[in-house]
Formats: C-alpha cells, sequence, structure tokens
C-alpha cells in the first residue's frame, strides 16, 4: 500500500512507502542527513501545509448563504417576495428583517464554533524536530519546526509523548512503539522497525509510522512520505464521510415535516379567502393583501429567529464554561433528542495506559513476589538496553510495584545484561544479581548451590517476561521446583487465555539461576525456566466514565459500545464502569446480518468487539434505521464512518484532528460529565422551540379560523392588512422571550424531539380554543358597538379583535409554555404584550392604524370571555400533559 504526496520532490512521480528504504529515499530526493532549507521551501509551495484539508475556514458570506437554506427562511423569502410584489412594502420589509437576524445569528454561532475548535488544535503537538541542513555541504542540525511546515523527503526524529506528524518510512528504529488506536481501534501499542516492505496479504506495516499516531517508548528516524490531505488520517476513507451526503438528522427531518405541512396550508389559505370573498361578498383583487397577510399570519415568522436563539444560547452557555464546542447548532438539538449513544471504548471510556489487574502465581493465587519479579524485569530491561522510556505495560508494572509493598524492591538488584522486546521476539529477559534468591528458595546473597550442583557457586538471576505462550514454551519447572511437563504447560495456558478472555492483557514471569559469567545475553540463555506466574493488565478507566454512563442512563440514553478490542477486554471495561456487558458480539456476526436483522440485532446488544470500521459505521446506520435517534462519541480515524453515519457525532478534546473535524460536538473539558450536561441544554433549547411552534402554531390557527369565520359573516375586512402585520409584529416580538424560557425539569429526563404529528395535533386543539374565544369576542362587540355600518363602527370593531388577540396570546404565552414559572423575560414580554392590546388602540396611532376607542362595556365583557378562556385553556393543558406523560411511560 502506498501513501504519497502527488510527486517527488525531484520528478514530480508518484513516492509510494513500500520498496527498499534506498528506493524510498531515492524517489523523494532525500538521504539520513535530510533536507537543505531552500529545498524544502521549494516543496513547501509544491506540496501545500501539512494541514487537514477539512480545516480550511468557511468565510462569513458563504456561512450566510448557507444559512438560507433553512426551509422556514426559504418560506419566509417566498412570502416577502410575494409581500413585495403586491407592494405590501411595510410587510416585506419585515420579513426581509427577520431573515437577516436570523441567518446572522446562525452564522455568528457557528463561527465561534469554529473559532473554539481552532483554539482546540493549539492543545496538540505543533512542532516536529527534523534534520535540516543551511546548505548542501552543511551537517544536519536537529531543528524544530511547525507541523504544517513539514514536506515530503523531511527527516523525522521521534521520542517518547511525540506525536506522528505527517506518514513515515521508518529508517531507524529503537524499541519504538507507537499507539495507533485513533487508526485500527487497537488500544495495544504497536511494534515499528526499520526493516525492508513485504508484500502479499497481510502486508505489515510495521516499518510505517502514520499521522495521528503517538510514540509510546522508544526513539526512531523516519523519513516523510505523505503529508496534507495524501496521509492515510486524511484520505482514511474513499467511500466515506468525505464523498458522501450526509443523511438529513432529527432536527433537519422535523422542520421539514412542519415547513412543508405550513406552506401547504398557506397554499390552500389564500386561495380560499380569494374564493369565499369573491363568492359570498363580490371582493375581487382588493382581498388579495388581506390574503396574503392571512397566509404571513398562520406562518410562524419567527421561528428561524427563535430556534437560532435558543441553539445558539445554549450552544453559547456550553462554550462559555469551557466544556463543549457546538460545531453545527441544529446538532444541540439533536444531542438533546438521542436516545441510543454508541462510544467507542479506547480513549473514551478508557485511558490509552494499562494498569496492574492482578499477580498471581502457577496456581491462580495472588503473589507479590510475581509482580516484584516483573518489576525487576521491566527496571533492567529498560536501563541496560537504552531505553528511553519503558513500554506502557512496564510503565505499569513499575508503577504497581511501587505502590505495592509486599512487592517492591526491584531496585535492590543489580543489572548484569539484557535482552529487550523486538520485531517477532514477544520476550525481554534481565540478567541480574541481587539480595534475594528467586522464587522463594530462602538462599541470601549471590552465592548458592545451582540446581544439582555440588557447592556454592556465584549466581545470577535471569528474570523473563512476556507472551504466556512464549515464555512457557521455554519452562522446565514451576516455582517450589515441581517438573513442569506438556500437560502442566497446557494447563498454565489455559489459565492464560482465561485470563485474557476476562479482559487482561496477560504477561508470563519466569526465572532461572545462571553461573555468573561476562559475555552478552542470549536467547539461547532462555531455557530451563522455572515459571513464576502471570501478571494480567487491564486499560485505565476514564476517571469520569462510569459517573457519565450513569447519569446517561438516568436521562433516558442507553449505551452501547462499539470497539476494535476483545471481546473479554470490553466486556470487562464494561462491568467496571457498571455497565452489563450482556452477550458480546463481534464484527464477524455482523457481517453475517443485514437489514431488519441487523438492527434487531443492534437493538438488544451492549457490547461489539472486533469492529472494523465499517461494522461501526452499519451498527449506527441500523441504530436509526431502527427509530432510534443515536449519537457516537469516537476520537479516532477508525471512528469516522460512525461519526459520519450517526445523528450527532461527538469527538473528545484528545481525539485526532480528522476526528474532531467530522464532529458535530467537541467534547472540550476532559470531564466525561460534560456530556451529560451538554444534553441537558440540548433538551432545554429543545423545549424552548417546542414551546414556541405550541404557542404560535395554536394562536395562528385560532386567529386565522377566526378571521376566515369572520369574513365569511362580515361586510367588512374583520382586520386590516397593516393591522394584522402590526398584530404580528407585537407577539413575534414578545416570543423572541421563548428562546430564554425555563423548561420544566421533567423535559430533562427523557429525549426531546420536535415531532410533527403532535404538534399540529396540539395546534389543532389548541387552536380550535383559541377560535372560539375570538367567536365569543364577536358576540361581546356586536353587544358593545352598537353599529358597524359606519366607518367609525368598523375602526371600533378592528380595535376590539386587536385587543383581544394580543391578551388571548399573552395568556397563551403564561399558559402553554412547558415550565412552571415563568422566567423574567418571558413575564416582562406577556406583560408589554398585554399592555400594547390595551393601549395602542388608544393611542395616537390607533387611529393612523383604523382603529378607535372602545366603550368601558366592552372591557367588562372582554374579562369575563377571557377568564372563562384561561380556565378552559388550563384545564385542556393539564389533560393534554396527562395523556402525553401517559403515552411516554408506554413507550
Amino acid at each position: 500500500m502506498a501513501w504519497a504526496p502527488e510527486g517527488s520532490a525531484a520528478r514530480g512521480a508518484p513516492v509510494t512507502a513500500g520498496g527498499t528504504t534506498l528506493e524510498v529515499l531515492r524517489a523523494l530526493d532525500s538521504g539520513p542527513r535530510g533536507l537543505v532549507e531552500a529545498h524544502a521551501e521549494e516543496r513547501l509551495l509544491r506540496h501545500g501545509e501539512n494541514t487537514f484539508p477539512g480545516r480550511r475556514p468557511v468565510s462569513r458570506p458563504r456561512r450566510f448563504a448557507r444559512s438560507l437554506r433553512d426551509p422556514f427562511t426559504a418560506v419566509l423569502l417566498c412570502l416577502g417576495l410575494v409581500s413585495a410584489a403586491l407592494s405590501a412594502w411595510a410587510t416585506a420589509g419585515v420579513i426581509a428583517v427577520l431573515v437577516t437576524v436570523s441567518c446572522l445569528l446562525r452564522s455568528a454561532g457557528e463561527h465561534r464554533a469554529d473559532r473554539a475548535g481552532a483554539g482546540l488544535r493549539e492543545l496538540i503537538a505543533t512542532t516536529a524536530t527534523v534534520r535540516r541542513r543551511p546548505e548542501e555541504s552543511a551537517r544536519p542540525v536537529p531543528r524544530e519546526v511547525p507541523v504544517d511546515q513539514l514536506v515530503p523527503g523531511d527527516v523525522v526524529l521521534l521520542a517518547p509523548g511525540d506525536l506522528v506528524p505527517a506518514d513515515l518510512r521508518l529508517l531507524r528504529a529503537t524499541g519504538l512503539t507507537v499507539h495507533e488506536a485513533a487508526l485500527t481501534g487497537e488500544s495495544a501499542p504497536a511494534a515499528k522497525h526499520a526493516g525492508e516492505a513485504t508484500t502479499g496479504p497481510g502486508t505489515d506495516r510495521g516499518h510505517l509510522c502514520f499521522q495521528g499516531s503517538s510514540v509510546v517508548s522508544g526513539s526512531g528516524v523516519g523519513v516523510v512520505v505523505a503529508t496534507g490531505a495524501d496521509t492515510l488520517l486524511s484520505g482514511a476513507l474513499p467511500d466515506g464521510p468525505r464523498t458522501r451526503a450526509r443523511a438529513p438528522g432529527p432536527f433537519d427531518r422535523s422542520v421539514n415535516g412542519i415547513a412543508w405541512t405550513l406552506v401547504r396550508c398557506m397554499l390552500g389559505v389564500a386561495p380560499l379567502v380569494l374564493l369565499a370573498g369573491a363568492l359570498l361578498r363580490g371582493r375581487g383583487l382588493e382581498t388579495l393583501p388581506f390574503a396574503v397577510a392571512v397566509a404571513v399570519g398562520l406562518t410562524p415568522e419567527m421561528l428561524p429567529v427563535v430556534v437560532t436563539c435558543a441553539l445558539a444560547r445554549g450552544a453559547a452557555l456550553l462554550a462559555r464554561g469551557g466544556e463543549v464546542i457546538v460545531r453545527r447548532l441544529p446538532a444541540l438539538h439533536d444531542l438533546g433528542a438521542v436516545d441510543v449513544l454508541c462510544v467507542d471504548k479506547t480513549g473514551t471510556l478508557t485511558r490509552d495506559r494499562p494498569v496492574l489487574a492482578c499477580s498471581v502465581d502457577a496456581d491462580g493465587a495472588d503473589d507479590p513476589a510475581v509482580l516484584r519479579w516483573a518489576a525487576v524485569n521491566a527496571l533492567w530491561t529498560l536501563l541496560l538496553a537504552e531505553l528511553p522510556a519503558p513500554d506502557a505495560l512496564d510503565e505499569a508494572i513499575l508503577t504497581a510495584a511501587g505502590e505495592n509493598e509486599a512487592a517492591g524492591g526491584a531496585d535492590e538488584h543489580e543489572g548484569v545484561a539484557a535482552l529487550p522486546y523486538g520485531p517477532g521476539r514477544p520476550l525481554a529477559s534481565a540478567l541480574v544479581r541481587g539480595p534475594a534468591a528467586p522464587c522463594g528458595t530462602g538462599l541470601p546473597g549471590n552465592v548458592r548451590p545451582l540446581t544439582g550442583g555440588p557447592s556454592p557457586v556465584a549466581v545470577h538471576t535471569l528474570v523473563v517476561k512476556g507472551a504466556p505462550e512464549e515464555v512457557l514454551s521455554r519452562c522446565a519447572r514451576r516455582a517450589g521446583g515441581g517438573p513442569l511437563d506438556a500437560a502442566g504447560r497446557a494447563e498454565l495456558a489455559l489459565r492464560a487465555a482465561a485470563l485474557a478472555d476476562g479482559g487482561l492483557r496477560v504477561l508470563a514471569v519466569a526465572v532461572a539461576e545462571r553461573p555468573a559469567r561476562g559475555g552478552a545475553l542470549t536467547p539461547d540463555d532462555e531455557r530451563e525456566l522455572t515459571f513464576a506466574g502471570f501478571v494480567g493488565l487491564r486499560d485505565a478507566l476514564a476517571p469520569t466514565a462510569a459517573e457519565a454512563l450513569g447519569a446517561l442512563a438516568r436521562r433516558g440514553i442507553e449505551v452501547k459500545v462499539l470497539t476494535g478490542d476483545h471481546p473479554g477486554t470490553a466486556a470487562r471495561a464494561c462491568r467496571e464502569l457498571g455497565l452489563d456487558p450482556g452477550e458480546v458480539v463481534t464484527g464477524t456476526r455482523i457481517d453475517a446480518l443485514e437489514g431488519p436483522e441487523l438492527a434487531r440485532l443492534a437493538a438488544r446488544t451492549t457490547v461489539f468487539a472486533r469492529c472494523a470500521p465499517g461494522h461501526k459505521a452499519r451498527v449506527v446506520r441500523a441504530l436509526r434505521e431502527g427509530g432510534h435517534t443515536t449519537g457516537f462519541l469516537g476520537d479516532g480515524v477508525n471512528d469516522l464512518a460512525a461519526l459520519h453515519a450517526a445523528d450527532v457525532g461527538i469527538c473528545p478534546r484528545d481525539g485526532v484532528d480528522v476526528a474532531r473535524e467530522a464532529a458535530d460536538v467537541v467534547l472540550a473539558s476532559k470531564d466525561l460529565t460534560c456530556l451529560d450536561r451538554a444534553v441537558v441544554t440540548g433538551r432545554r433549547s429543545t423545549g424552548n422551540i417546542v414551546s414556541y411552534l405550541r404557542i404560535t402554531l395554536s394562536s395562528n390557527l385560532g386567529n386565522v379560523t377566526a378571521m376566515l369565520v369572520a369574513g365569511l359573516m362580515l361586510s367588512f375586512l374583520p382586520m386590516l392588512p397593516v393591522q394584522v402585520l402590526v398584530q404580528n409584529l407585537c407577539f413575534d416580538a414578545a416570543q423572541l422571550a421563548l428562546a430564554f424560557d425555563r423548561p420544566a425539569a421533567e423535559a430533562d429526563r427523557r429525549p426531546v424531539v420536535l415531532r410533527p404529528r403532535s404538534l399540529f395535533r396540539f395546534m389543532t386543539v389548541f387552536g380550535l380554543l383559541n377560535a372560539a374565544a375570538d367567536l365569543a369576542t364577536f358576540g361581546v362587540l356586536a353587544l358593545a358597538v352598537r353599529s358597524t355600518g359606519d366607518e367609525r363602527g368598523q375602526a371600533a370593531f378592528h380595535a376590539g379583535w386587536f385587543t383581544e388577540n394580543l391578551l388571548t396570546q399573552a395568556l397563551v404565552m403564561l399558559l402553554l409554555r412547558s415550565g412552571r414559572r415563568a422566567p423574567g423575560p418571558v413575564r416582562a414580554a406577556t406583560a408589554a404584550l398585554a399592555v400594547a392590546g390595551l393601549l395602542l388602540p388608544l393611542s395616537p396611532l390607533g387611529p393612523a392604524l383604523g382603529m378607535a376607542a372602545l366603550p368601558p362595556l366592552y372591557y367588562g365583557l372582554l374579562a369575563a370571555v377571557l377568564a372563562g378562556y384561561a380556565v378552559a385553556l388550563a384545564g385542556a393543558r393539564a389533560h393534554y400533559d396527562r395523556r402525553a406523560e401517559a403515552r411516554a411511560r408506554r413507550s
């Protein structure tokens, strides 16, 4: 397989990572001494910066234009154009302002999220150590250069803790292990070597290091073979996220459903008004402005603004706390709607380092002496083999031995020689002399009888640690002196397998006595060993993972684990986190299922192990097809397909660059419980949007119904177009306060989704109640206003209905919102709406708007109508809530 820039530095021909080291260096026109600075600058101009291509910022105008694709924004634009065509400039102007404000709010929110994401990137390593020369004849000088300035042919130096800055072909490696979980999903570090490439099935990639991986131990030198968009990290999935259109999420589906239903209603209402006016009242096109006003009255004009304000406010609150960055505003709604969260294990639920789980003897009993000998091996292999740092397993063993008093004393031994791990060698050996004999023989010092020896001689202790099958094959006896035959070795191998099935990484430990002698330690010395026992290590859990999973469960979110790890490892981690793994399903079984069968399996399974990237994506898609709103939390390149397939993709702050770019939500805090707070914020934001939709749709439907009935009953227009517009402006301005509402605490306990059917059921019931209140007001006006045959009587009728509309809408805002106690902004908005309804007809603006003062009798009768409406509204709301709660319990 090859990863390369578009052409070599010298000739423009493709460069591959295959072939011999010399062939690769020749193709790159480079060498072990590195590039000359001038040549590096030329290559940077030719190949571009070493950055992930998705990082390019989106311009503000383009972001603004993208906001116009919102369905409601498009509906408003169409109404604005119609209004302008009818010379209704006031309506057209107001609509233009609403559209502009909505788009500005949305684009500004997404710009802030991108800026915060750029801040996260600064927390990741930004420089690399390279060999470069000032001129051709100069000696190479190691120097730090920005990662984005690396070019093909650069020679990079790797040390423990470094992030691999580009795709490299290794020229030299000493004890080099690299953590590639971000690419492969495997939590165990991969050993790297500087050998030649192999070809054919099962190709060894140990001679390559890929961008996005990190050095665990050892050191290395590699030549850059690919940067930027040509790396494995950037082009990981040729048929993946960057080439497929993303399926609409829950927010988009819901808003589209609501928008198109309202569009159909609007398209039906306007012709109905015209037709009714023409047939029953003989009116012609003079009714057209009123018909357009009625259509505008049916539309929730403030929806784009309220939605954007609610989501942007929630996103800003999360970002202000430095916890969560919402990169796409609708993703906050989708996060609140999630009922199934799929998570990768390594790097999310667990940290990328092991910890000791047990040290047991040949009989399976706890034995700190086994841990002590493992620590002796780890310490002196590190020091004598001149490794720059211990590998992750040895580090965990040394840490555990230091914390266990009974297993201490590794540093009391004196190292003589060591033979470290290596390619194809899953063993490490250390030859030491020290104060005690191995395995409890009880003889002090370095002078003791060798097994079968006639007299005491100076001896050393050989300590071997590594893969159980390799160590057991070299053992001839067990601790305590008993022989170890083939059956005994098979029994111990089964015990090691049982530990591995329990989710542990298992190392066997053996010792032997050797006569003191000079010379190097060789593999031939690793024979006739005495088996001491096993050490088992497990992945360290993320500190807040268990708490986060518990919080999500209380929110009604089911968690599923999708990992590339061993089934036992995944199951053990889940049990330690308080998550029942049940039957673990592997990728092989996923391959055998399609469609509904896979959806049913995905719904009932908690842990999927040995999952390739495609398996994760298929499980996520199966859950979505089964009707679940699905989130995916992952941090690596191997998670890209699943991040893209989910309704909302989530990435922790330490995820690779390409995963953060693909995610909708980035967890900026290392505390995983911030995910629960993000879910709650998403649900509250959605709750505010639902409140707005319920209130505005039911009010608008009631008003439109009443207008249609009044238009058929009256010989004049029940409300002038300008009055409809002013009424809508007052109501819309007040409803903006709903973006700052506080939903009831119960709303946080279950996923919240914008459901068009539920909204339209609510709209129908409460819209008819509103229409009944309007029609009752007609009766009140008939009693209070003596004559509607003259212009003054019609102006009084208009004023009375205008006042009643704003007062009923204020009542609706207070009684149909989801919370119990209205916050200050909502109370202030409803009070202002009521005051506007009462005083505007009496103000100097009243006559200009075609309204006149009303007799005192009207206000007394109106108070009775409003009191009855409030009682009916509260009763209907209580009944609706009881039924909704019953449906939720059944589901």
